[in-house]
């Protein structure tokens, strides 16, 4: 593992950057060349969104991969993270100007379609984590940034249920994204939840037993 982490720390964060962007216009291409199918506006929207969300998964992985295998991709941390907000932006894109097209329909559908809403709540909730993440911005708000950024969590969990609720009929894949966000969750916050439950039992405990004694 030293070895491949001294591999990554000199690879430069703009082979991740271009590597990472290159999927959009090569996709677009490919739309226009009739190569997506009879719907290619669907296709591509569908595929930003899915390029998202795995990009989602990779930025949550991160701090559990350092954690418990020792592999450090903390440098490609932000570019992960701006990048999954940059297809996120090119899945909305599509959907207004290619597919819905007229403003009011597309408000109506916001408010009325669950799956929707939802994907517009997470789309809100990473605007302030892409503003924030330059080097200046975690200088200013200090602690203030970490938690701003656990927005991420929000986002996560909502972009994965948007998928879910977007799919027609049973479809195990959305599932399957569904359930690598939620134990990713788990794995970053879930034993710290359980921990700080042990120390509230055995608080209620002691003052349970001293109320007694």
């Amino acid at each position: 593992m030293s070895h491949l982490n001294s591999w990554i720390r000199r690879l430069p964060v703009w082979v991740v950057y271009l590597l990472g962007a290159l999927p959009a216009p090569w996709l677009f291409y490919l739309g226009l060349i009739g190569d997506l199918g009879a719907d290619p506006v669907k296709a591509i929207e569908h595929r930003y969104g899915e390029l998202a969300l795995q990009l989602m998964i990779a930025g949550l992985a991160i701090t559990p991969l350092r954690r418990h295998l020792g592999l450090n991709l903390m440098k490609f941390r932000r570019a992960i993270g701006l990048l999954c907000f940059f297809y996120v932006g090119c899945h909305l894109l599509v959907w207004l100007v290619l597919d819905v097209q007229i403003l009011n329909q597309i408000l109506t559908d916001i408010l009325k379609r669950p799956y929707i809403t939802l994907g517009m709540i997470a789309f809100i909730a990473m605007i302030p984590l892409a503003v924030t993440s330059n080097n200046a911005s975690i200088r200013r708000l200090g602690r203030r940034w970490h938690r701003l950024h656990r927005l991420t969590y929000l986002a996560a969990v909502l972009g994965a249920l948007h998928y879910v609720l977007l799919a027609k009929g049973f479809q195990i894949e959305p599932l399957i994204y569904l359930g690598i966000i939620l134990f990713l969750l788990f794995i970053r916050v879930g034993f710290l939840l359980v921990e700080w439950f042990g120390l509230v039992l055995g608080f209620v405990r002691s003052v349970l037993v001293r109320g007694l004694s």
